[in-house]
């Protein structure tokens, strides 16, 4: 009686699957939809490293939403002038310039030049070491344990000697990455022409700024009064801000600055193979 019963229990669970089987199947099959075949071949036309640089999560996402015309030919700025023009043909619309961006790192003030005010011991990243403050005693300056690096998927920086993170300019795609994994916000995108930059974010007054970093903006307002568009540099928050709008591009406004927190001496020249060359000299 009981094998009767386990045998009857065995068909019945058998038949029970395989008609769900059959009906998951005529399901898969009459409520499926179709992808626009467009979405494949855009995809193909991106670099698919899926950086976030062009605001979505992917590639993909991007590809479905040049399709839908929410999202400009010049998206992608990993690919460049090169992706933008294929995808614009592809699209059947104008092409449009991409204008390159490059990662800056706004702090000086490594090692050899920001106070210490502790030994840290705690997890080895920006972000958990952003939490106690870390070991350096400026609380606007970068943290020096490399999590923009780690973030960095062209392999376009490396940390230097003196514990700051360097980009290589020959190698960076201006996707962001960098920027938005420093918890300090020390790391800004810019154009390219952008040549004139203020290396720090310190906005203490200049007595305690200069006393934990040597190289810490002071807000003494040298630049202001030497840079010869009125409004082209301005003092905000005990720190100088460069008007990209107004400010020349050049050393015109840096001469005096006593601690050499703002020139245009042009960072983005530094190169992949200039940068482990030097170190090999040192």
């Amino acid at each position: 009686m009981l094998g009767n019963l386990l045998i009857i229990s065995a068909v019945s669970m058998g038949g029970l699957g395989a008609a769900l089987s059959v009906f998951l199947a005529f399901a898969d099959k009459k409520l499926k939809v179709e992808e626009d075949p467009r979405i494949e071949a855009l995809t193909g036309i991106l670099p698919n490293t899926n950086c976030g640089g062009c605001g979505y999560p992917g590639c993909r996402m991007l590809a479905e939403a040049l399709l839908k015309g929410t999202a400009p030919s010049n998206s992608c700025v990993a690919g460049g002038n090169d992706i933008a023009k294929e995808l614009a043909k592809y699209l059947g619309v104008e092409a449009k310039e991409h204008k390159r961006m490059l990662a800056v790192v706004l702090c000086r003030g490594g090692s050899a030049e920001a106070e210490r005010r502790a030994t840290y011991r705690g997890d080895m990243t920006c972000t958990a070491a952003d939490i106690t403050g870390g070991d350096k005693s400026c609380s606007y300056g970068c943290l020096g344990y490399g999590e923009c690096v780690d973030a960095c998927k062209y392999d376009a920086m490396a940390m230097d000697g003196n514990g700051l993170p360097v980009v290589f300019y020959d190698k960076c795609v201006g996707c962001g990455a960098c920027a938005r994994a420093c918890p300090r916000d020390i790391i800004e995108m810019h154009p390219e022409d952008h040549k004139l930059f203020v290396y720090c974010m310190n906005r203490d007054k200049g007595a305690h700024a200069k006393k934990v970093c040597k190289v810490s903006c002071i807000a003494c307002g040298l630049c202001v009064k030497d840079c010869p568009v009125a409004g082209g540099i301005e003092i905000k928050d005990n720190l100088a801000v460069v008007n990209y709008a107004l400010a020349p591009q050049n050393n015109e406004s840096t001469k005096r600055c006593p601690t050499r927190c703002i020139f245009s001496d042009i960072e983005p020249q530094v190169t992949k193979a200039s940068f482990y060359a030097s170190r090999q000299k040192s």
